[in-house]
């Protein structure tokens, strides 16, 4: 897991207890054309169901709290047969081994990409909120290991995500090679996601410390996009000069305070402008940022200090960004990899076969952003009233589906 910039904030809201927000026709078309564009793996000899009648049923599954490939093909036979009819399965059903065979097979980028336009296009057709004057999309990256994933030589599954925190949609996800880690990964990452939004010009992305790198930098802003970073001790010089830097000066730029379990925190952000473009060591720093957090409990006081550099001038960045900026890198981490390991228990499923590690957290992350864009707060419960309302559920992605046989 990622070291911590800041702690992760639990909010928790009430969810109303009303049906899911309704798909227009081109929003189902739109899918199921989709899914029928992904290039099928199986030999054309001998298929008795289309790719995109499968695809849909993993999708569906998976919406509705399915958490294993078992787990898929059990939704598909639990359902009635006019539910099976809806779906296009009215004479025959495909066996666990069918599904299973196909979803390890798939290309999981291409399947990441597909599901990721499909999700944007149901944010597209909502009511657009009204956006503050400062908005500026925010991508969280971050990696995250299959623990249930070992492989023979003892290593597992990791994968590197993309996140609009705004949406809570994955908008890239790519595999780590076995022997390599998340660094070479960024660039395809960025591939990724140029490929679903088109243009990256004044996206923001927000990284752990592992991707204070100045390749990373240097890749982002040829790409018209900003970054912004933790510095550790990965980086000592840069490290160093941060720290040097003189912060007694400089008065705080915000502060925010929060009571919680317990405890009470404040933390302060202060920003400096650094004068000239070199510096420090990290090329297109336009900020140094320093956090001060202070935690106070019961028993005890504890402070902590973390450093950054941001990418972006203090014309387009101000303190109160800053700080919300940085807090949304956890949303990565709270509302998708933890979702994932406790509503999903991902670490407890032993997928291991060919791209199935990767295919299924695709579908994990598929029905988390599915809730999300319905402003679901609890997704254990989103997925719940999914699974009661099968036939909604259905209709939902699969209207104006031809039978498959």
């Amino acid at each position: 897991m990622a070291s911590s910039l800041i702690p992760a904030l639990a909010v928790t809201a009430p969810v109303a207890n009303t049906a899911p927000a309704p798909v227009t026709d081109s929003e189902q078309h739109g899918l199921l054309q989709t899914l029928a564009a992904v290039p099928d793996p199986r030999d054309p000899r001998g298929i008795r169901y289309p790719l995109s009648g499968l695809l849909a049923v993993a999708v569906c599954a998976a919406l509705a709290g399915a958490s294993s490939f078992a787990a898929i093909s059990d939704w598909l036979h639990d359902l009635d047969e006019q539910a099976k009819a809806r779906l296009g399965f009215a004479r025959r059903t495909p066996a666990g081994t069918t599904v299973w065979r196909l979803l390890t097979r798939l290309d999981a980028g291409l399947l990441t990409g597909v599901l990721a336009g499909w999700l944007r296009t149901r944010t597209r057709t909502r009511p657009a909120l009204r956006r503050p004057r400062r908005y500026r999309q925010v991508i969280a990256i971050d990696g995250k290991t299959l623990r249930g994933s070992r492989r023979p030589d003892g290593g597992y599954v990791h994968l590197l995500s993309a996140l609009d925190t705004a949406t809570g949609i994955v908008l890239a996800q790519v595999t780590i090679d076995a022997k390599s880690n998340e660094i070479p990964a960024f660039a395809p990452l960025l591939d990724a996601v140029t490929t679903v939004l088109g243009d990256l010009t004044d996206l923001l992305f927000v990284a752990d410390a592992l991707h204070t790198q100045t390749r990373h930098a240097t890749e982002v802003a040829g790409r018209g996009a900003h970054l912004l970073v933790q510095v550790k001790a990965n980086q000592p010089t840069l490290f160093a000069q941060l720290k040097a830097l003189p912060w007694a000066q400089v008065p705080a730029g915000d502060r925010t305070r929060d009571r919680g379990h317990g405890r009470r925190e404040t933390r302060t952000v202060t920003a400096i402008t650094l004068a000239t473009p070199g510096g420090i060591a990290f090329p297109h720093a336009e900020q140094a940022v320093r956090i001060t957090r202070t935690r106070i409990t019961a028993s005890r006081t504890s402070r902590e200090t973390a450093y950054l550099t941001v990418s972006l001038p203090a014309a387009d960045a101000q303190p109160a960004d800053l700080q919300d900026w940085i807090r949304r890198y956890w949303h990565i981490e709270n509302r998708l990899h933890h979702v994932r390991d406790v509503t999903f228990r991902e670490d407890h499923h032993q997928a291991r076969t060919g791209t199935g590690p990767a295919v299924i957290a695709t579908l994990r992350n598929a029905a988390i952003g599915y809730h999300r864009t319905d402003n679901a707060a609890n997704i254990a419960r989103a997925t719940r009233r999914a699974d009661r309302r099968s036939r909604d559920l259905i209709d939902a992605v699969t209207s104006g589906y031809p039978t498959m046989q």
